[in-house]
């Protein structure tokens, strides 16, 4: 078994006021060409914090500003050997505060708002599809812990660890 780094990140889960998500094609690595909620990686050397992550990424690719308030932590994934390239722990948020107009395009993607049902229709990333939307859906208001073992030579599992309904 190869050693591969791992990386901490932050994916937040943005609708405008007609309840349509807000996702980024992306342009480059991870998951370059499939449509994604935004996020992006901490400042692991300046210590931030997810949620200090999540108000930063917010604001840098989208000019929307939400307060450390305004976002709902509602789960973390561990993917261990994500696209056999790295280990990633993801912290996903639900962002309460609604964005009012689209993002200009910037260099890791272009934006579009997306009803839930063409969220479905979109090509997504594999962690996405299979149980990231999924447990939006059904548990944004409370908390889940996944992780998901996604060495591109096995098919993809996810298991749910813990599970807080609300």
């Amino acid at each position: 078994m190869s050693v591969l780094p791992y990386k901490i990140s932050v994916l937040i889960f943005v609708r405008d006021e007609a309840g349509r998500h807000l996702l980024i094609r992306r342009r480059k690595q991870p998951n370059i060409g499939l449509w994604s909620p935004v996020g992006g990686k901490l400042e692991m050397a300046t210590g931030e914090s997810p949620h200090e992550c999540a108000v930063r990424e917010l604001k840098e690719e989208t000019g929307l500003e939400a307060g450390i308030s305004e976002l709902h932590l509602f789960g973390m994934i561990a993917e261990k050997s994500y696209e056999g390239g790295a280990h990633w722990l993801m912290f996903l948020y639900d962002c309460r505060k609604r964005i009012g107009v689209l993002p200009v395009e910037i260099d890791e993607g272009q934006f579009g708002f997306f009803t839930r049902e063409e969220v479905e229709l979109l090509p997504l990333p594999a962690t996405d599809r299979t149980a990231l939307w999924e447990v939006y859906d059904k548990h944004r208001h409370g908390f889940v812990v996944m992780r998901a073992d996604c060495d591109p030579s096995e098919p993809l599992k996810v298991e749910i660890e813990e599970l807080i309904a609300k």
